[in-house]
C-alpha cells in the first residue's frame, strides 16, 4: 500500500493555497474510503518488511522493477519511519541498481527495459532520498523529453511527461546537479507545461481522468498553480469524477493533489504524529444494474506478429453492469470460440497479460490496447 501513505501524512499538514477550495468533506470522504483499503489489505504486517523480504532474497529478476520501487520507496518515506537505516539504504541501493540496468536498457535498445514512466520515477524517488544520479542517467530522460519519446501508439504520454518533470523540478530544487544541466532542467520543465496547457481537453484532463493528477502536481511544484487557470479547470474535473478513483493506488494518486500537495513535498516534510481523527470507510458493492446488453468483443493483432489481423469477433451476452473484465470471462465460459485470456495483479487492479496465447511483453514494447467503437481507449475500471 506504497501511496496510501502519503496522502496520510498530507492530511496532517498546513493548509495549501493549491489545495481543492470549499470541498474539504469530499476530500476527507475519499481519505476515509482509502483508509478502509489500506485497513483491508494490511493484515497487521509493516509492508517494509514484505517488500525487504522481497529485494533480499535473489539478484536474479527477468527486468528492473524501477517504478514499483520507487513508488514503494516515496510511500516509506512520506510514513516518516523510525530511524531504521539499514533496510531502507538497502532498498535505495536496490532503487539505484534497477535505474542503472534501465539505463543501460535504453542506450542499447533506444527505450528503457521498463519504461520513462518508471524510468522517471526511479530518479524522482532517489532524489527525494537526496540521492545523487549520474548525469548520463539523467540525459538520457531529458533527451527523451526533448523529442517527445514518452508516448506510445498515439495515446497521451501527460502522465510520464508530468512524473519526468517532477524529477527534473526535485533535481534543480535539491541542487543534485551542476550549474548547466539545471538551465536544460528547467528549460524542459517550461516547455512540458506549456504543452499540457495547450493539450488540456475540453472535459478539463490533461490526458485522461487518472493521468490528471500527475499533471497537477508539476503546476503545484513549479508554484504556478494560482496563475495558470488551466490547473483551476482540471481541479473542477477531479471533483466532478472523484468516484472514478476506487482503487487505493489511483486514491492515493488523486489526494496529495487535493491537499495542495506534490510528492516533492516528501522530501522536506517535517514528521509529528498524525491527529487520528478519520473514521475508515469500507470499500461498497457496486449497485446491479437490471437488465442485459450485448457487447461485440473484437480481438486484433497486427502484423507481422499475426498473419490473420482479426483473431476473434464474436456477440458475448452479459449483464447490463458487467465491466470489461466481466465481459472477458464471459466469452472465456463460452467454451466452444475458444477464447482465453489471464491477468496479473497489480495495484491499480487486474492487469491484461495474455490474450488467446499472445503475451504482453514488456522486453518487446507490445501491450494490449483496450478500445470501444470506433477508437477510444477504454478508461480504468470500464
Amino acid at each position: 500500500m506504497w501511496l496510501l501513505l502519503i496522502l496520510l501524512q498530507a492530511a496532517a499538514l498546513p493548509a495549501q493555497l493549491c489545495e481543492a477550495p470549499g470541498e474539504a468533506a469530499a476530500v476527507r470522504a475519499l481519505s476515509a474510503r482509502l483508509l478502509g483499503l489500506g485497513a483491508e489489505a494490511g493484515g497487521g504486517a509493516r509492508p517494509q518488511d514484505a517488500i525487504q523480504h522481497r529485494y533480499s532474497r535473489s539478484t536474479e529478476v527477468e527486468w528492473p522493477e524501477t517504478g514499483r520501487l520507487a513508488l514503494y520507496l516515496l510511500g516509506l518515506r512520506a510514513t516518516c519511519p523510525p530511524p531504521e537505516p539499514g533496510p531502507q539504504r538497502s532498498l535505495v541501493t536496490w532503487l539505484k541498481y534497477y535505474l542503472e540496468e534501465d539505463w543501460a536498457g535504453s542506450r542499447r535498445h533506444g527505450h528503457p527495459l521498463t519504461s520513462y514512466y518508471q524510468y522517471s520515477l526511479g530518479v524522482l524517488a532517489l532524489c527525494i532520498h537526496h540521492k545523487r544520479v549520474r548525469e548520463e542517467v539523467i540525459r538520457r530522460l531529458l533527451v527523451a523529453e526533448q523529442h517527445g519519446r514518452f508516448g506510445h501508439a498515439g495515446g497521451s504520454a501527460a502522465d510520464t511527461e508530468a512524473v519526468a518533470v517532477l524529477a527534473f523540478t526535485c533535481l534543480e530544487r535539491e541542487r543534485l546537479v551542476g550549474a548547466g544541466l539545471v538551465a536544460e532542467l528547467r528549460a524542459a520543465t517550461r516547455g512540458a507545461r506549456r504543452r499540457m496547457v495547450e493539450a488540456q481537453g475540453q472535459d478539463g484532463f490533461f490526458g485522461n481522468v487518472y493521468s490528471t493528477p500527475w499533471a497537477m502536481q508539476v503546476f503545484i511544484a513549479t508554484n504556478t498553480c494560482q496563475t495558470q487557470p488551466a490547473y483551476g479547470r482540471a481541479m473542477a474535473a477531479l471533483l466532478e469524477n472523484l468516484d472514478a478513483f476506487t482503487t487505493a493506488a489511483t486514491m492515493a494518486q488523486v489526494l496529495p493533489v487535493l491537499h495542495g500537495r506534490s510528492y516533492l513535498d516528501i522530501a522536506s516534510m517535517h514528521c509529528w504524529e498524525e491527529p487520528d481523527t478519520l473514521t475508515p470507510i469500507g470499500p461498497e458493492p457496486p449497485p446491479k444494474m437490471p437488465g442485459n446488453k450485448v457487447v461485440q468483443l473484437v480481438v486484433e493483432c497486427h502484423k507481422p506478429r499475426c498473419p490473420q489481423r482479426r483473431l476473434y469477433d464474436q456477440v458475448v451476452p452479459v449483464p447490463a453492469g458487467a465491466s470489461l473484465l466481466d465481459v472477458l470471462r464471459v466469452a472465456a465460459a463460452q467454451g466452444h470460440h475458444n477464447f482465453t485470456f489471464d491477468t496479473q495483479d497489480t495495484p491499480q487492479g487486474p492487469f491484461l497479460s495474455r490474450v488467446l496465447g499472445l503475451e504482453a511483453q514488456q522486453q518487446k514494447r507490445s501491450y494490449w490496447q483496450l478500445l470501444t467503437t470506433p477508437n477510444t481507449s477504454l478508461q480504468m475500471g470500464e
